[in-house]
């Protein structure tokens, strides 16, 4: 993992992470909006298994991650490839998990950890129609849930402003040259 000194001035991809429920989509999607790329949901990268899997409340094994991780770090390539920057939302709950996805991705990566309580956590899961993750499995991911340590550089926001707030603050975070509107 390259040090502050060593890392380019603009991200090539922009991850956003948490666990379930934290609003990981909603800001990836306005995200990948404001720097004119396709916004890459991971949870559309997971094997039908592996949706089996959580749907039915079984929490995933490191096993049924490292393919998914590397789908995730291949699609987040082949965006930095066509436009340049990347931006996605992949939960990588785990040090190993970014790292998976710092191997595959070429340049640097730039987390951003959405947090939330775990009140607020179960209200938005329980809210949500037809998506495969239930909130049954919430405290799985939040005992998996590596806080980012300094020296991955993650940019960590409360999940509780409004999603234009967030948005706003992560594109302040990252280096001017990165915007292209």
């Amino acid at each position: 993992m390259p040090s502050p000194a060593e890392r380019s001035p603009v991200p090539k991809a922009v991850i956003v992470m948490g666990v379930s429920g934290c609003g990981k989509s909603t800001l990836g999607a306005l995200l990948a909006e404001a720097l004119g790329c396709v916004f890459l949901e991971g949870d559309a990268f997971h094997s039908a298994d592996a949706v089996t899997k959580m749907r039915d409340g079984t929490p995933l094994t490191d096993a049924d991650r490292w393919p998914w991780l590397d789908r995730v770090a291949a699609a987040a390539a082949a965006s930095i490839d066509s436009c340049g920057i990347a931006v996605a939302a992949c939960s990588a709950l785990r040090l190993t998990y970014r790292d998976r996805l710092r191997a595959g991705i070429p340049g640097w990566v730039q987390f951003v950890l959405l947090e939330a309580d775990r009140s607020q956590l179960v209200a938005r899961m329980s809210s949500r129609k037809g998506h495969f993750m239930p909130a049954s499995l919430l405290d799985s991911q939040l005992a998996t849930l590596e806080r980012p340590l300094p020296v991955e550089g993650a940019l960590t926001l409360s999940a509780g402003q409004p999603p234009e707030v967030l948005r706003d603050r992560v594109l302040a975070h990252l280096a001017p040259s990165a915007l292209r509107a």
